[in-house]
């Protein structure tokens, strides 16, 4: 019993600073939703009435994700955007129809994978997501990838492969190479809004690609 006091005083403690960090002074709290959901729908249900952080103040509609609930390979990206906070699905805009371009050059179809994000609302503004915003969502994509048990994870962008990886490194050197995450192999690559403003990268997210698609098929 001791012990586990210690290890949620030291949660509780890490949280704070990461809102002082924040640069948040004020809590926002309500009492923390129970998630040992055993399936995605019912998982989807809890994060559609989520409000443990400031986000739910506003977003217009959360994005829980959306594609097959037992793909072998899920795509995670940083936030929704302007276009995902309305319709409430990922990856809807002008990245988002790259996104498909990009599953589709590898024989998929976004019906056939999962997408999905780190934080299932979008920061006002198109904002980087505080720290305490990843730390409480997080769970939320944890969960889901309990759920689906995908055979490859690719996270796009910097933010998402920095966040699942747990680490600084820059997208430059997480990418083409594979990397570990409860088991599953990672693949990080560039986002698709950043190919739209680099059309140079398009050749390594090809490549990238290509490994992913020779993981699956063993």
């Amino acid at each position: 019993m001791q012990t586990e006091f210690k290890s949620t005083l030291k949660s509780l403690k890490k949280y704070l600073e990461l809102q002082r960090l924040s640069g948040i002074n004020e809590i926002f709290y309500k009492y923390p939703i129970v998630l040992p959901s055993d399936s995605l729908s019912s998982l989807q249900k809890d994060v559609l009435a989520c409000n443990k952080c400031e986000l739910c103040k506003t977003r217009t509609n959360v994005v829980f994700g959306s594609g097959n609930p037992k793909a072998d390979l899920v795509f995670v990206g940083e936030a929704p955007g302007m276009e995902e906070d309305l319709q409430g699905k990922p990856f809807v805009g002008r990245a988002g129809k790259l996104l498909t371009k990009i599953i589709a050059s590898i024989g998929f179809k976004r019906e056939d994978v999962f997408i999905a994000n780190v934080l299932k609302c979008r920061p006002p503004d198109n904002r980087n997501p505080f720290p305490t915003e990843v730390l409480t969502c997080e769970e939320y994509l944890m969960r889901q990838l309990e759920l689906i048990k995908p055979k490859v994870i690719c996270t796009l962008g910097k933010f998402a492969s920095q966040s699942l990886l747990k680490n600084q490194v820059p997208i430059t050197r997480l990418r083409g190479h594979f990397h570990l995450y409860g088991g599953i192999k990672v693949m990080p690559t560039f986002h698709p809004a950043y190919l739209l403003r680099n059309p140079e990268g398009k050749r390594f997210v090809w490549e990238d690609m290509k490994k992913i698609k020779r993981e699956l098929a063993k």
